[in-house]
């Protein structure tokens, strides 16, 4: 699955945010399972966090190091750190390394595997997956009466439209509350870039027989855009945004009116608010702006708030009192900012980016905030504290090509459902709720 697959729907009321323990939900045949059986012939290394790469690990501590040596706890034995040497065995630090970590995520998923096993619903979920041919293919999945051992779900998609390569994508709201999707599509050939606004009830049975029919349909043309967000602000009715390079569109679904506002810098993360009428952009070159949309596109005054980051910032998420803002950057800095003072009052420790384009999952209703890092662990932090509640490991081996997606409900299939997480890595998905 794309990193940027999933857009879980927008949820409304509040909940204790007091730490519940999450279990596995999965399918007995999928991957763990072998996995778990190659666990007893690895070896455990280093702690939870930071697998060590030195000769002293774990299980061998009483071991003396020797300089240029690696003892293997297994084997019982020193081997040379040279390539080339050992038969043909080679060993580097970095062969190692991958071992420990590998043996790491095996041993997590052991212990994933011990804890109980629950039934659970779903919501309705957007879903874009990229395909070997080019371009993508989407539509929408409705997870219902998800139960153990048949984790089946079926993928509802639109086979009248072209499935172009996706670069962002958001529900949009013009009819009712996520009547719609807004997607950002690549341009192929002589074909240019643009935002299409797509009826959600274009997708085969993705609502009842009679109930939203198609409504507006339409496409403008756009440069390659790195973000977009819909406006829920009365003040920018019917209006979404495009981050471009060194640019942001303001557009008009109804009237077509466009404003258009020059940056300095790619825009690689946008969120509107809902009680000020403002536009949040996060920026390649690290800066955070705000737009104020009263100000239209002339003059200075259209910039409302600037915050800055170290590094290339990939997300930002507004918070319900619209007082404080989440960001993260490809630093892997996690950050909460508080927007009446452009301080930042909190940081959440332990998320790893280096250059991926990764988004962060904020709420507040159970006082989490999710994210999945480039070494493809998905971590969970208090929201309140900055305590980092949980860390998962990926069903599969690490790499670049499968980091996990992850979606977030606090009512899973409906307003008596229990929150949870839903992972999808490759063309699987995995579910984790907490009673």
């Amino acid at each position: 699955m794309n990193k940027s697959s999933w857009q879980s729907r927008r949820r409304h009321g509040r909940r204790s945010h007091q730490q519940n323990p999450w279990f596995r939900l999965r399918d007995p045949e999928d991957r763990s399972d072998s996995q778990a059986a190659q666990l007893a012939q690895d070896s455990s290394h280093g702690d939870d966090e930071s697998p060590s790469t030195s000769s002293g690990t774990a299980g061998a501590s009483s071991v003396p190091e020797l300089p240029g040596f690696y003892f293997d706890p297994e084997k019982k034995r020193y081997f040379r750190l040279l390539p080339g040497h050992n038969n043909c065995n080679p060993l580097t630090k970095e062969s190692i390394r991958q071992k420990e970590m590998e043996s790491k995520r095996l041993r997590l998923l052991e212990e994933e595997d011990k804890q109980k096993k629950a039934d659970t619903n779903s919501d309705r979920l957007f879903t874009v997956n990229d395909v070997k041919v080019g371009g993508s293919k989407y539509g929408i999945i409705n997870l219902q009466s998800l139960k153990t051992p048949t984790l089946k779900v079926f993928m509802h998609e639109n086979l009248y439209f072209t499935n172009r390569k996706v670069n962002s994508v958001c529900w949009a709201s013009l009819n009712h509350l996520d009547s719609h999707i807004l997607l950002c599509l690549m341009g192929l050939a002589e074909t240019p870039g643009c935002a299409t606004l797509l009826p959600a009830s274009l997708f085969v049975n993705s609502h009842p027989a009679g109930i939203d029919r198609p409504g507006m349909l339409c496409s403008f043309r756009i440069p390659g855009a790195w973000s977009c967000a819909w406006s829920l602000n009365i003040q920018a009715n019917n209006c979404f945004s495009t981050g471009l390079s060194r640019r942001v569109l303001l557009t008009n679904v109804v009237t077509g009116h466009r404003q258009s506002f020059g940056t300095n810098s790619d825009v690689l993360a946008q969120q509107f608010a809902l009680m000020v009428p403002l536009l949040f952009n996060g920026c390649r070159s690290g800066e955070i702006f705000a737009i104020d949309l009263r100000c239209g596109n002339q003059g200075k005054g259209w910039k409302a708030t600037r915050l800055f980051h170290d590094s290339a910032v990939t997300s930002v998420r507004i918070l319900q009192d619209e007082q404080y803002l989440m960001a993260s950057d490809m630093a892997g800095k996690i950050k909460l900012w508080d927007l009446r003072t452009t301080k930042c009052i909190r940081q959440y420790e332990g998320h790893v980016n280096e250059y991926a384009y990764l988004p962060l999952h904020v709420h507040e209703e159970e006082g989490i905030l999710v994210a999945v890092g480039q070494d493809c662990y998905t971590r969970i932090w208090s929201l309140h504290d900055a305590h980092l509640l949980r860390t998962i490991p990926s069903p599969y081996p690490a790499s670049k090509a499968d980091i996990p997606s992850v979606a977030f409900s606090s009512r899973l299939g409906g307003s008596r459902g229990a929150p949870g997480l839903l992972m999808a890595v490759g063309q699987d998905l995995y579910c984790y709720s907490y009673s």
